[in-house]
C-alpha cells in the first residue's frame, strides 16, 4: 500500500452520468489483484471533501496504467469528472483483500449490478489469461444503463438483464443465473445489497438441486474445514461478493464501513471488500 501522486491519461464520459478514467500509477498496477481499490484524493476546492475509495476496474502492469469507473454523484464526483489530462491526483493503494479463484476453476460466472462491474471487471482479464471460461451477467434498470459490450473482452460471453424489459432479459440479473450454475466452478458478484442477498440465496441452494461436492472437498480424508474468512475457505467457496460500502479512513480505523457477518461485524476496507457469501449475515439489521 502507498500514498502518491497518479496522473490522469484519459477521461469519458461512456454512459449519461458514468465516467472511465486511466492513471498512469505504476505502483498501484504492478500490485494491485481483482477486487482491490484505491482510495481517491478528488479535486477539492473547499479543503472538506473526504476521500473516495473506487474499484480498480483494470490494471495494466506492462503500461502502469489502472482505470476507475465512477458515476457522479455529489461535488467529489463531479470535481473528478472534470479533471483533464495531465492533472494529478492522490491515491492510496491497493487496498483491501482480493477474489480468490480456485487454481481448479475452468469456467467462471461474473454477476454485476450498475457500478457493480467496476468490482468484477479485472476478473475477467485475469480469468482469461489463466484460460479460464468467463460469463459475464450485467443487470441494469433500463437500455440506456447498460455496460457496453466493447469495454470487455471478445473472448468473454455477456447476458444482460433490464428491469423495464429495455434491452435483453426482462427482469432482475440473478434470473440469469439458473441456466448456469452448474456450467460455473465459482462464481463472483458485485451490485446492490438485494442483488448480492439473491446471489447468496442461490448459492445456499445450489449443492442440493445440483448435488455437487465444494471445491477441495476430498472423499474419505477427513479435512478439517477451514474457519471462514480464512483464503482457503474463500477459495473453496462457490460464490464470492464484492461489497458496497461508504468508507471514511479506508485503513479499517474508523469502522464507517462495517457490515454485518455471521462471526460478528466486520470492516469491508479490511475483511473485505470480498467476502465468500456464507461469511455475510444477510438478514441482519445493517448499521
Amino acid at each position: 500500500m502507498k500514498l502518491l501522486e497518479a496522473e490522469l491519461v484519459e477521461t469519458r464520459e461512456f454512459l449519461p452520468g458514468q465516467w472511465l478514467q486511466t492513471y498512469h500509477a505504476p505502483w498501484l498496477a504492478v500490485a494491485a489483484q481483482p477486487g482491490q481499490f484505491v482510495h481517491v484524493r478528488t479535486p477539492d476546492y473547499s479543503g472538506l471533501v473526504l476521500r473516495r475509495p473506487f474499484s480498480i476496474n483494470t490494471f495494466d502492469r506492462a503500461a502502469g496504467d489502472i482505470t476507475i469507473h465512477f458515476r457522479i454523484t455529489g461535488v467529489g464526483t463531479s470535481w473528478l469528472a472534470r479533471m483533464k489530462p495531465g492533472d494529478t491526483s492522490e491515491m492510496l493503494g491497493p487496498l483491501g483483500r482480493a477474489f480468490e479463484v480456485d487454481p481448479r476453476s475452468r469456467h467462471v460466472l461474473l454477476v454485476a449490478g450498475g457500478l457493480g462491474m467496476a468490482g468484477v471487471r479485472s476478473l475477467a482479464d485475469d480469468s482469461l489469461a489463466n484460460n479460464r471460461a468467463v460469463t459475464v451477467l450485467f443487470g441494469a434498470a433500463s437500455a440506456k444503463e447498460v455496460y457496453p459490450s466493447s469495454l470487455l473482452p471478445d473472448e468473454v460471453e455477456y447476458l444482460v438483464a433490464t428491469d423495464d424489459g429495455s434491452f435483453g432479459h426482462h427482469g432482475r440479473v440473478t434470473e440469469l443465473v439458473g441456466g448456469l450454475e452448474g456450467w460455473a466452478d465459482q462464481a463472483f458478484a458485485c451490485g446492490p445489497h438485494p442483488m448480492l442477498a439473491a446471489m447468496a440465496n442461490i448459492a445456499r441452494g445450489r449443492q442440493q438441486r445440483l448435488g455437487v461436492a465444494r471445491l477441495g472437498a476430498r472423499r474419505g480424508k477427513g479435512t478439517k474445514q477451514a474457519p471462514l474468512g480464512t483464503k482457503q475457505a474463500r477459495r473453496r467457496a462457490w460464490l464470492q461478493v464484492s461489497m458496497e460500502q461508504n468508507m471514511g479512513c479506508a485503513v479499517g480505523a474508523c469502522l464507517g464501513c462495517v457490515v454485518m457477518g455471521v462471526e460478528g461485524p466486520q470492516r469491508v476496507c479490511r475483511e473485505g471488500p470480498v467476502f465468500a457469501s456464507e461469511e455475510i449475515a444477510w438478514e441482519a439489521r445493517w448499521p
